[in-house]
């Protein structure tokens, strides 16, 4: 798999590869997966009260709407007053969306015109986006979740934020986020932060939506806008989409600026798209792509999957099972298993080397060049400058502590190896080493296209006290790398979503998304949210 650079993709997918018309071939959720099968739910609160006759929020496809908004069937200012009123209607049960944006309307008028006159931007023209509250926006506070970011909104736009708005997008706001991205208490609780409180997992609501990018995941099951934004250090874009039943794409290293993302290591650190097809999320990865264009990954063939999937005859994919995560999961992957073999796929099963040492080197690294990086953002905001007055500010704000007290990684980050000691050094570079031989080894050994693996367990039910249950092994490999992983809806376990989670070589992630829509469509696993209140230990409703 050569190296191919990402500006095809981009120039592909704006130029309007992907633009086939309205066929449900294009690898986005089948509309009738919700009404059939075991545990299936009933529609969303809010279906057949969508002001825009013939759509399906639940399931339309960034180009479905496209066609639509060019032949004058639907405008990106009706497109958004439904997603508003979808807020308005559903975000109380979840509290995954933190503000809307005053501008979204004016903005969505703006795109009329543009569609009006033949004169759009791309893909991404007149599309509602949603997002993480840790993405700078000077036109609306950006807070990481904490109260001590909650005043002025930072001075400029994150670079992502500008490519979005220049390619026409509209940003529709805010959502909540893991405060700080998980990264401040040594037992943290996913979804709640001090400015947003908890945000819930819409198929079950006293269960946890995972990972930092929560409000960001829970909201697209919700189909409270099109498309969302996340960030990830180590399982923070695929956990939350793998278990709130939607899709995420962690992009390879450099390839989407990191430039106005509140951080925690820029050794990792990257934001990537979330939304409910992988056809989606690749438009949106052409938009947000402009780092290190050069070097990623991609080629027009490699999008005929997006449009065409369903053609996995002769692909190999390496099963890493990973049996802690329980019976229950494992036998969704030989579900999965099984269905890919049937439609052509080569399934062997892995175990990709070296996880328990980058499981022992990994969070040593994270806080040495958590202080670093953070105290260089913090330095542009308004606040707190650094992390020493981060932490005092804690100690003296007491809604900051209404969920779980402790700060003790931030205390951890301040005593660690500042990034310019020789075992620090020696300890990165351990861990990049090891990490891409992982995948790489996997990969070249069983001559695969991809590995796959369990994106999550079932959520656990949010509980301050005890904080998370998130030990999950299989997003750290791609993370640690810099390489790329996609996951998919995979199947269920006690009417909770649980997804796949497939990873490639560097700045392979045109393939992957390719690969990740003829899985997707196989599999063929999405259905909506119910909202339950709860489930029993075996699955059934309880009220």
């Amino acid at each position: 798999m050569g190296k191919k650079s990402m500006a095809t993709l981009i120039a592909a997918l704006a130029a309007g590869s992907l633009f086939t018309g309205t066929s449900t071939s294009t690898g986005a959720p089948n509309p009738q997966a919700g009404a059939a099968g075991p545990g299936a739910r009933g529609p969303s609160p809010s279906a057949g009260a969508s002001p825009l006759p013939g759509v399906d929020l639940d399931t339309v496809t960034i180009p479905e709407l496209q066609a639509r908004m060019a032949d004058g069937s639907l405008t990106p200012s009706a497109l958004t007053h439904a997603y508003l009123r979808r807020i308005t209607d559903i975000n109380p049960k979840i509290h995954a969306v933190l503000r809307t944006d005053p501008t979204a309307l004016r903005q969505a008028a703006a795109s009329d015109a543009r569609h009006r006159h033949g004169a759009t931007r791309g893909p991404l023209d007149g599309i509602p986006v949603l997002l993480k509250d840790n993405v700078n926006t000077h036109d609306m506070p950006t807070t990481a979740g904490s109260l001590a970011l909650a005043g002025a909104p930072p001075d400029t736009d994150a670079v992502l934020v500008t490519r979005l708005r220049d390619a026409g997008a509209v940003i529709l706001g805010k959502t909540n986020l893991s405060e700080w991205a998980n990264f401040r208490a040594e037992k943290p609780t996913s979804g709640w932060s001090a400015v947003g409180g908890q945000t819930s997992n819409p198929y079950v609501l006293d269960r946890n939506p995972c990972g930092s990018s929560a409000g960001s995941g829970a909201a697209l099951a919700a189909s409270l806008s099109q498309v969302a934004i996340g960030t990830e250090t180590d399982g923070s874009i695929v956990c939350p989409a793998g278990m709130n039943g939607v899709v995420g794409h962690k992009p390879s290293l450099g390839l989407v600026s990191r430039a106005g993302v509140v951080p925690i290591s820029a050794e990792q650190d990257t934001a990537g798209p979330m939304a409910r097809n992988v056809t989606d999320a690749a438009l949106t990865l052409s938009v947000l792509a402009g780092g290190d264009a050069s070097r990623a990954g991609g080629s027009p063939g490699s999008l005929n999957g997006l449009t065409h999937p369903g053609s996995l005859r002769g692909k190999r994919i390496g099963l890493w099972r990973l049996p802690s995560l329980g019976p229950e999961v494992d036998a969704v992957m030989t579900r999965t298993a099984e269905k890919l073999r049937a439609a052509g796929a080569e399934v062997v099963e892995v175990t990709p080397p070296h996880q328990a040492r980058l499981a022992e080197l990994e969070f040593p690294a994270l806080l040495s060049e958590f202080r670093r990086d953070l105290d260089a953002y913090l330095a542009t905001r308004h606040g707190p400058r650094n992390l020493t007055e981060l932490i005092e500010f804690n100690r003296t704000h007491p809604a900051e502590r209404t969920c779980f007290a402790g700060q003790e990684l931030f205390e951890k980050a301040l005593a660690a190896p500042p990034t310019t000691d020789p075992a620090y050094r020696a300890m990165r570079a351990e861990l990049r080493r090891l990490s891409r031989s992982s995948i790489d080894e996997t990969l070249r050994t069983h001559h695969l296209d991809a590995i796959a693996s369990p994106t999550n367990p079932p959520a656990w039910t949010t509980d301050c006290a005890r904080g998370d249950n998130d030990v999950i092994p299989s997003s750290t490999p791609a993370a640690v790398a810099g390489y790329p992983s996609l996951s998919v809806p995979a199947g269920f376990v006690d009417q909770l979503p649980v997804g796949l989670l497939l990873m490639a070589g560097d700045h392979h992630d045109a393939e992957l998304l390719s690969l990740g829509a003829s899985v997707e469509h196989r599999l063929d696993a999405w259905r909506a949210p119910g909202y339950l209140p709860s489930v029993g230990p075996d699955g059934s409703r309880s009220r």
